[in-house]
Formats: structure tokens, C-alpha cells, sequence
């Protein structure tokens, strides 16, 4: 990567993109600004970006038709701005491939954290045998997950659900994302069920004697792991 990481930003509203390129800018990024999907695909080609912050609605077209088409050649962390109340598209595009979202109105302060982190998360070495996060320790070969050094006893599927967390640290993985997954396609409406499992996998990983620390709920959308 380098020194300035560079970040696509696409977003059709003047105002928003001008505060976007000087926020970035005066946090060491180097931006490119562009206001339509197809400005933001052609910037993309000539050069790749380190990440990319998308609007969710463009003139011509979407966020999610860009988050897929980036997909097609490139695991670069993305971020979608979506307006309250656009919680379908949301949803659509972190199955796109969306790595998290930020709400209009937002804090700069807000948006420039998530990019830090989702970048953090890039660089991170997704191919460790074994996770570790305060007390958790997830060995992916021996298939063993232990508390404060003991063993604890999940289910296939408690463990299944924990692997796809704890390996995407911080991202937003969502209800469908999930059961698709750990489940198969035939569940990826069974969101009760869903939640049934993580209560269960809370139990056995969380500590009893305080607030939950690892495993985050985004009401409405998903769960994602938090290391600390």
C-alpha cells in the first residue's frame, strides 16, 4: 500500500463530496472524488484504490451495482453512505460485498475511524491457524475454541457461526450472510433461528459477569466480532 492510501470516493451530492475530499486529505489520504457509478468504475480500472466509499444512490445507477462490479476483480474494503431509512439497500449491499456502512448524516470523525479500521482489517493476515481475542482463542486446525485457556464445547454450528466472525474481525456480516453460510441457502430467511445460536454462543464465550464485549448486534441487520 502506499504511504497515502488512496480512496475512491463517489457520492452525486457536491456539498458531501467536497467535505469527504478535505476530511480525507487532511487525514493523509489521497482522494478521488467522483459523482456517478460509471466515473467511479472508470477511476477504479486506471487505477486501483486502496478502498472505496460509495453512495448508495448514484445518478446512474447504485452503490451496490458498484460494490459488485469492484468485486468482480478486487477484495479492496468498502464503505457505503446510505441515508435513514434505506435499510434494504444497506442490507443488499454488505451481501454485495460491502465491508460496512455509515448513516447520513455522519461525523466525519465516524467515517474516517470505519476507514481506518476496514483498512486495518485488509491488512490483517486472514490465514492465522489460530485467533485470539481477550480471553477467546479460536484454533482453526485443531477445530477447538477455548476461554481463559479452557476448553469450551460448541455445537458444529456454534462453531461454524464463530469462525465466520472472529475471522472477519469488525466487519458486518449480515443475517442473511450468516445463515447462507453456516446453514445453506434453504435458511437464509431464518433469522430466528439465527439468533437463537448466537444467544447460545454469547453464553459460552462471554463473560458472565459483564456487559458483552465480542459479539456486537446491529439491530436489524446483522452481528459483527469485536476483538476487545
Amino acid at each position: 500500500m502506499s504511504e497515502r492510501p488512496r480512496v475512491l470516493v463517489c457520492d452525486d451530492e457536491p456539498q458531501i463530496l467536497h467535505a469527504l475530499r478535505i476530511t480525507l486529505r487532511d487525514d493523509g489520504f489521497d482522494v478521488i472524488a467522483t459523482a456517478t457509478a460509471t466515473e467511479a468504475l472508470d477511476a477504479a480500472a486506471l487505477r486501483a484504490p486502496d478502498a472505496a466509499i460509495l453512495d448508495l444512490v448514484l445518478p446512474d445507477g447504485d452503490g451496490i451495482e458498484v460494490t459488485r462490479r469492484l468485486r468482480e476483480w478486487s477484495a479492496l474494503p468498502i464503505i457505503v453512505l446510505s441515508a435513514v431509512g434505506e435499510e434494504e439497500q444497506k442490507v443488499r449491499a454488505l451481501e454485495a460485498g460491502a465491508d460496512d456502512y455509515v448513516t447520513k448524516p455522519f461525523s466525519p470523525r465516524e467515517l474516517v475511524a470505519r476507514l481506518h479500521a476496514v483498512l486495518r482489517r485488509a491488512r490483517a493476515n486472514g490465514d492465522e491457524p489460530v485467533l485470539r481475542a481477550g480471553e477467546i482463542e479460536l484454533d482453526l486446525s485443531a477445530h477447538t475454541v477455548r476461554r481463559a485457556g479452557v476448553e469450551v464445547h460448541l455445537t458444529p454450528i456454534e462453531y461454524r457461526l464463530l469462525t465466520a466472525l472472529m475471522t472477519r474481525p469488525g466487519r458486518l456480516l449480515t443475517h442473511t450472510m450468516l445463515l447462507t453460510e453456516v446453514w445453506g441457502p434453504a435458511y437464509a430467511d431464518d433469522v430466528a433461528t439465527l439468533r437463537t445460536h448466537i444467544g447460545n454462543l454469547r453464553r459460552k464465550i462471554e463473560p458472565q459477569d459483564s456487559a458483552l464485549r465480542h459479539i456486537r448486534t446491529d439491530a436489524g441487520v446483522g452481528y459483527r466480532f469485536a476483538a476487545g
